[in-house]
Formats: C-alpha cells, sequence, structure tokens
C-alpha cells in the first residue's frame, strides 16, 4: 500500500475532524457528559491510522486524543471526564486499527474486502467491549451510575461510530469524494440519497414506529452504488435520527425523554440493523464484482492473445466441430474464421481424419494434451500441414462433455526441410555405398551382404559363390590411351559385371582400381556359377568403343564356392587364390575352388506345433 508519512497538514486535517466529531456527538447527547447514539470520532481516527504508516501511529493518537478531549470539553463535558473518555477511547481505536493491519496490511485491494469485513466487526466488537468495561466502571464508581446502561450505551454508539463513520471515512479516503458518484452517476447517486433522506425525514417525523420503512431504499442504495451508498446513506439516517430524536420528533423522542437510555438503546439498534442489512450485501457483491471483473480481464487476455496471436487457436467441442476459430486462420489458411466454424472435416486430408478423431478422444479421455500433425486444406486448393497442441477444457458440470482448445502453427516448411534432409540422407547413404565412378556397390555393401549370406550359410540355406575378377593387362590402357580411356573401359567393364549379376540376383562390386567381385547366394550349385563365369567372359569378350577407338579386353576370374559354414577370411583369401591360378593358367578364363567348412554348421531350431 502507497502511505504517506505524517505532515502537519494532515495532522491538523485529523485534529480538526476529531474535534468536531467529539463536539457532535456530545451536542446530540443532549445534556453535557451523555452519550451520542453515535459516537463520531473514534470511528473517524481509526480509519486514518489504518490508511497511514503504522510508525506515524503515535503522533496521530496523540494529536486525536487532544483534540476528542478539546471537542468534548467544548461541548460541556467536563475535563477530567473528557480526559477519561478519551483515553478509553484511545485503548479501542488502536486495538480496532492494530488488529486490522495485523491480518490485512493492505486494505485498499478489493481481494481483501470480504476478509476485512470479518477482521473489522471482530475485531470492533471485541474493543468497543473492552473500553466500554473500562468506561461503564469508571462510571459506576465515580458517577454512580447503573453499570449495564453505561456499558449498553458506550458500547452502541462506539461501535456504530466504527462502522458507519469509520466506514464513510475509509471509503472518502479509498475512493475520493468525486468517486462516490463518477460522472454519469451522479444523478442517480443524488436520488437514491435523496431517497433515503425523504424516507428517514418522514419516518422520523410520523409518530407511528414505522422505521423498517428507510431499509429498502437503503438496500437500493447499496445495490446502486455499493460501499458509497451504505457509508452515506448510514449516515444520513443517523444524522436525521439523532437530530429529529433529540429535538424530540418521532417515534423514540417519547421514550427518549422518559428513558433517556432505552431511547438511545433502539436508536442504535435501529442503526445497527441498517448496517447488519447493508454492509454484508455489499461486500458480498463487491467479491462478486471483483470475480466478474478478473473473469472479464482474463477472458479479454485469453481472446487479446489469440485473436493477435500468429498461431491459430480453435475451440473444438467433442463432436468435432469448431466454436470458436482465431483471426490467424485467415492469413495461414485462407479461410475467414466464421467459414471455419462448425464441423469442416472435408477440410483435413483424408488421410489423417482418422487419427485426429482418435487423438481427440484420447486426449478428452486422459485430461493430457497432446502434439499432432496434420494437413489442412488451403482456401487455393494446396494442403498445409499445422502442428497442433489439443488440451481438454473442463467445465464446472461434469456431466457435460469437455472442448477442446487447440492451438496449431503452419509447420509446412519445416516439414518440406524435414523431407529434404531424410531424402538428403537417404541419398548420402546409398552413396556410401555406391562405387562413385560406376555406380555399382562398393566394398561397404559388400561386407553388409556377405555377412548376411553367411549366416544364411550358417543356418544351413544354400551355398555362396564369390567371384574376383579384374581386367587382363589393364595397365597398358592406361599408359597407351590415357587415365580418360582407362575409367571409360572401367565404367563399361562395371556396366557388363552388373547386367550379368542383375540376372543372376547377385551382387556386382568394384574393390578399387579394375578389381571387381560379384556375390551370388541362394540355391545356387558349381555347375551354375561356371555357366556364369562363361558368360561374364562372353560379355567381356565384345569390343569396347571410346572416343572412335575400339578395345578388346579379357577378364580373369577366381571362384570362391562354399555350400557350408565358412568364415570371410577364408571365403575372401580362396577365391583371391582362385584369381592367381586363373591367370597362372594363362588369364581370360576362370577358375573355381570349394571352400571346405571351416566351422560347424549350426542346427536349425526345432520347431513343435
Amino acid at each position: 500500500m502507497q502511505e504517506r508519512r505524517s505532515a502537519p497538514a494532515d495532522l491538523a486535517l485529523v485534529a480538526v475532524l476529531v474535534a468536531a466529531g467529539a463536539w457532535l456527538s456530545n451536542t446530540w447527547g443532549g445534556r453535557p457528559g451523555d452519550l451520542s447514539a453515535v459516537w463520531i470520532s473514534g470511528g473517524i481516527l481509526c480509519a486514518w491510522l489504518l490508511l497511514r504508516p503504522s510508525a506515524s501511529w503515535v503522533a496521530y493518537c496523540v494529536v486525536g486524543g487532544i483534540a476528542d478531549i478539546a471537542g468534548q470539553w467544548a461541548a460541556g463535558t467536563a475535563l477530567s471526564v473528557a480526559i477519561a473518555l478519551s483515553l478509553c477511547q484511545g485503548i479501542e481505536v488502536v486495538g480496532v486499527a492494530y488488529f486490522i493491519r495485523r491480518e490485512i496490511p493492505n486494505i485498499r485491494d478489493p481481494r481483501h474486502w470480504i476478509h476485512l469485513g470479518g477482521v473489522a466487526t471482530v475485531s470492533t466488537l471485541l474493543a468497543c467491549a473492552v473500553s466500554g468495561l473500562l468506561v461503564a466502571a469508571l462510571a459506576h464508581h465515580v458517577m454512580k451510575a447503573d453499570f449495564g446502561v453505561a456499558f449498553a450505551t458506550w458500547y452502541g454508539a462506539h461501535v456504530l461510530g466504527m462502522v458507519i463513520v469509520g466506514t464513510a471515512t475509509l471509503v472518502l479516503h479509498v475512493e475520493g469524494v468525486r468517486a462516490l458518484a463518477p460522472r454519469g452517476r451522479r444523478t442517480r447517486f443524488a436520488v437514491s440519497m435523496g431517497l433515503i433522506a425523504s424516507v428517514g425525514l418522514a419516518v422520523f417525523t410520523h409518530p407511528y414506529p414505522v422505521l423498517f420503512l428507510t431499509y429498502p431504499p437503503l438496500l437500493l442504495g447499496a445495490f446502486r452504488h455499493r460501499f458509497s451508498g451504505v457509508a452515506i446513506g448510514v449516515t444520513l439516517l443517523a444524522v436525521i435520527g439523532i437530530a429529529l430524536t433529540t429535538t424530540g420528533h418521532g417515534p423514540l423522542a417519547g421514550i427518549s425523554t422518559s428513558h433517556p437510555a432505552v431511547g438511545i438503546v433502539l436508536l442504535q439498534l435501529y442503526l445497527a440493523g441498517g448496517c447488519l442489512l447493508t454492509i454484508p450485501v455489499v461486500l458480498a457483491m463487491a467479491e462478486r464484482d471483483r470475480l466478474t471483473a478478473r473473469v472479464r480481464d482474463s477472458e479479454q487476455r485469453y481472446r487479446l492473445l489469440a485473436d493477435f496471436s500468429g498461431d491459430l487457436v480453435v475451440r473444438l467441442n467433442q463432436s468435432g466441430e469448431r466454436t470458436y476459430v482465431s483471426p490467424s486462420a485467415r492469413e495461414m489458411l485462407g479461410w475467414s474464421p466464421e467459414e471455419m466454424l462448425g464441423s469442416r472435416w472435408h477440410l483435413m486430408h483424408p488421410d489423417d481424419r482418422e487419427g485426429q478423431r482418435r487423438a481427440m478422444k484420447e486426449v478428452v479421455a486422459s485430461g493430457l494434451p497432446q502434439t499432432h500433425r496434420f494437413r489442412i486444406r488451403h482456401r487455393d486448393g494446396q494442403y498445409v500441414w499445422v502442428e497442433v497442441v489439443m488440451r481438454s477444457v473442463p467445465g464446472d458440470d461434469p456431466s457435460v462433455p469437455v472442448d477442446l482448445i487447440l492451438s496449431g502453427r503452419d509447420i509446412s516448411k519445416r516439414v518440406a526441410a524435414e523431407r529434404a534432409l531424410e531424402k538428403s540422407r537417404l541419398e548420402l547413404e546409398r552413396l556410401s555405398l555406391v562405387d562413385a565412378l560406376t555406380g555399382v556397390a562398393n566394398r561397404r555393401q559388400l561386407e553388409r551382404r556377405l555377412a548376411l549370406a553367411i549366416a544364411r550359410l550358417d543356418r544351413g540355406s544354400g551355398a555362396i559363390a564369390l567371384f574376383f575378377l579384374d581386367l587382363d593387362h589393364f595397365k597398358e590402357v592406361n599408359d597407351t590411351h590415357g587415365h580418360a580411356a582407362g575409367d571409360g573401359v572401367i565404367r563399361c567393364f562395371a556396366d557388363r559385371l552388373q547386367a550379368v549379376a542383375n540376372e543372376e540376383k547377385g551382387l556386382a562390386v568394384r574393390l578399387g582400381g579394375d578389381e571387381f567381385v560379384i556375390l551370388l547366394d541362394g540355391n545356387i550349385t558349381a555347375a551354375a556359377v561356371e555357366e556364369v563365369a562363361r558368360r561374364i567372359l562372353a560379355s567381356v569378350d565384345a569390343p569396347m568403343y571410346f572416343g572412335g577407338i575400339s578395345l578388346m579386353l579379357t577378364t580373369s576370374i577366381g571362384i570362391a564356392f562354399a555350400q557350408s559354414p565358412v568364415e570371410e577370411d577364408d571365403l575372401l583369401a580362396t577365391a583371391d587364390e582362385a584369381l592367381y591360378k586363373a591367370k597362372q593358367q594363362g588369364r581370360n578364363r576362370f577358375h573355381l575352388t570349394m571352400v571346405r567348412a571351416s566351422r560347424p554348421q549350426q542346427s536349425a531350431p526345432n520347431v513343435s506345433a
């Protein structure tokens, strides 16, 4: 709470108000030393303390106490009695202010007003009871007054003073004089207060006890103007009631003449009834207004965020009907929000509809948010990828189905980038398995396929034939025609090997230079492998043409053939040795070597029905 420091002007103002209140309270008592129906100065001083720093309370209490004594003395009260009454009132004021400040440091905050009403009521009743007991004891022992009557009149007057005058002072302090009747409502405020005053004058000048007739206009003022209506309305009734009763008018005048204490108590009960009728209502309405304003502010903030967010915000019921679509739909999808309301499942890509329905059901069932991707058709016909976070919105009634809130954004560029990245990854993976010059498989791919073939052989499935090949006298091609011609020969050689390998569902591999491998596996025989070797020799024996040059080349082939479990190194070594033998035998030929089992065959698992 923003509080002001104690200043001479502020102290002077509170001194004038407290002195005037004490003088008026004594004057309304009828005789010097008598008590009024409402004690004004205590409520003024207590409200002043609550709106000032605690460190300045001593100064305000001293000034307020002196002013209260001065006001009572000016009204004709004996100085000793005025001092005693002021001290008792000081205990009461400090007690109320202390307990309220301790429980509610910031009384200006509307969120605390319900709690403030309860704390203020309890502390006022207790503090006034303490001060009333002190005054009653003093009056009984010094002035021989009746203890009960003295306590009742003091207690009622000071409770009402705290409630009526203290509340009015707080309202004036917090809201200001102009805030009591803001522009546009001043006429209504004046009419409401005029109605209360008119009815009050009527009932207090009428001899019949119809004081209750003032309560309906007072309640109307409370409904229309909240604390301002209550504070000013009850104050008007208090002024009218005290002024007319003390001057012999109204239904309480006769009682006040014959039994002054009884008349004062009845007047206090009447005013207390007005407070009990209106203040709880006003506190409840203030809490309702605060909650309504909070909900309205939340809705406005939500609407502001939804309307100006770049993300698409949609509210759906469980049947999938859109009940709200944010304006960003126009920029993202080309549709106006109104065009997207209702059930528009046809805008979603057919392949995504079932997944979206299933995700919605899961969110409703679990209450947990989910992130989902799907495609929505743009107004121009293309589909836009969106990523949405779906959350359930439970209502107050568990029997009512919950709605869903979807917050989504356009991720078309991200999806395109992810697809391009995946395509690049696949291309890189493919390139890592092929030879850059010829496009056939490389050594890495050979290792993978050979490992799989050996694993199948271990399980007793098929056979393996590994061909090692190179071009006979290839070095002379590079030396005579250059490396460009040599690369052309390598590519042509690879194409012819690839063609034969494809026919046999095998794998053609370039190890480097003019060294190649063909891997065949499955249900093959040694005779079939030899036939493949002859076809390779025939395909290579055909002329190769490069830039008008015709070259005749041959190849030598070494073949390792295995029908039982074998180690990879043994298979490679056998094929290499077979190639060496083919070259020794005059080149342009093949040599096949059977590979003996180098490890026991794994038995197939027993499978029983």
